[in-house]
């Protein structure tokens, strides 16, 4: 395997003298599967903004898309059949066995290894959770292939090479990935870097029903019931519309309560960048970033961020971006669509008034729409 790691895709002439010619066995690897995590019989959103780019990555390729399932033997299991087609797949592969109810990592190893040596897919994507980091580690370290996880863009070049994008030296970098003499090509995303594709009404297509030999003796692990985290945070950044957050400008922090007023009165959730968390100032199901949450709200109003890469990683997919910084030269006036450079300390609370005094509630559900 040879990879390449550069701040910018390499020209394809440059690459011509790295890539060594691919193994024969390797060659008849084709198309671009999206692995469907369902877990406690739901989908998990991720796996639909996938679909969506893997449709762009199949289209390019000129090869087919599949979703690939992995559960119980059941309705659930059908249903997310169903979803990968309504979200773009042409077909799909299926794995039924009462050993994947509940995610073990060595049960769920063997099915898809399984499948991708049976099959041989060119592209390999999951999302990039808890389930599918651990999952991915797994496949790949079998297959003996390139991984290139928390991915922010996914292209082809013009050799057909799977061209992953990621941040780099603590996100101050962003550097495209090759693998270019390994298959299957894997990366993973995170939840929210890519856009949602449109749901079609569309019926379910092709399928192919695989059988992977495994019995209950065989594996180590075993599920004994299910404990939820008992987190008491109601915090739902990732799919909120509208953002409010606050960073080291803010100054200390008591002054993280402007971030919130401001957040009530127009409905919206609240968060921070990294610095803050390190701090202990807010949470860290708060932090927004590429170690904290990645969004793709309506509307992001930025006070007090610098905006370094790390954080504009997690934001990039917002309509709109509204920074408020003292520093005129702040790296977040480079990406936000509305730059107000001000002390956001003087200015949040008179934001606040204006929103408390204009909004009825019904325009504030508007903001939200």
């Amino acid at each position: 395997m040879l990879d390449t790691k550069r701040d910018t895709p390499p020209p394809a002439a440059g690459r011509a003298g790295m890539k060594k010619e691919l193994p024969e066995h390797f060659k008849d690897y084709r198309h671009v599967w999206v692995f469907i995590e369902l877990e406690r019989g739901q989908v998990h959103p991720v796996s639909f903004e996938l679909l969506g780019e893997g449709r762009k990555l199949a289209d390019k390729l000129g090869v087919e898309l599949a979703g690939v399932v992995l559960g119980p033997p059941g309705e659930a299991t059908w249903h997310a059949v169903a979803e990968a087609f309504a979200y773009g797949a042409d077909l799909a592969y299926i794995v039924e066995a009462p050993l994947l109810a509940d995610y073990r990592n060595e049960p769920f190893t063997k099915a898809m290894t399984d499948l991708v040596e049976t099959y041989k897919p060119e592209v390999l994507l999951l999302g990039a959770t808890t389930l599918g980091r651990d999952l991915a580690g797994s496949v790949a370290t079998t297959l003996l292939t390139g991984l290139t996880a928390d991915c922010t863009e996914l292209d082809v070049d013009a050799d057909g090479s799977l061209a992953a994008t990621r941040p780099t030296f603590g996100g101050s970098l962003l550097c495209t990935i090759y693998t270019l003499n390994c298959r299957p090509q894997m990366a993973t995303v995170r939840p929210r870097v890519m856009a949602m594709p449109e749901r079609m009404n569309k019926p379910v297509g092709r399928v192919i029903q695989h059988e992977v030999p495994m019995v209950e003796e065989e594996i180590v692990t075993k599920a004994l019931g299910f404990l939820s985290d008992g987190q008491s945070s109601n915090a739902n950044l990732a799919y909120a519309d509208v953002v409010v957050a606050g960073g080291l400008g803010l100054g200390a922090a008591e002054n993280l309560k402007l971030v919130k007023n401001l957040a009530r009165v127009i409905g919206a959730e609240y968060g921070c960048s990294r610095p803050l968390v390190q701090k202990g100032w807010m949470p860290a199901d708060r932090q927004i970033g590429q170690t904290g949450k990645t969004i793709r709200p309506k509307l992001y109003i930025a006070a007090g961020i610098s905006g370094a890469i790390q954080h504009r990683v997690g934001v990039g997919g917002a309509d709109l971006i509204v920074a408020i910084n003292t520093d005129p030269n702040a790296p977040i006036f480079d990406f936000a669509h509305l730059g107000v450079v001000t002390d956001a300390i003087r200015f949040l609370p008179s934001l606040t008034e204006v929103f408390t005094h204009r909004l009825s509630p019904h325009s504030r559900d508007k903001l939200a729409n």
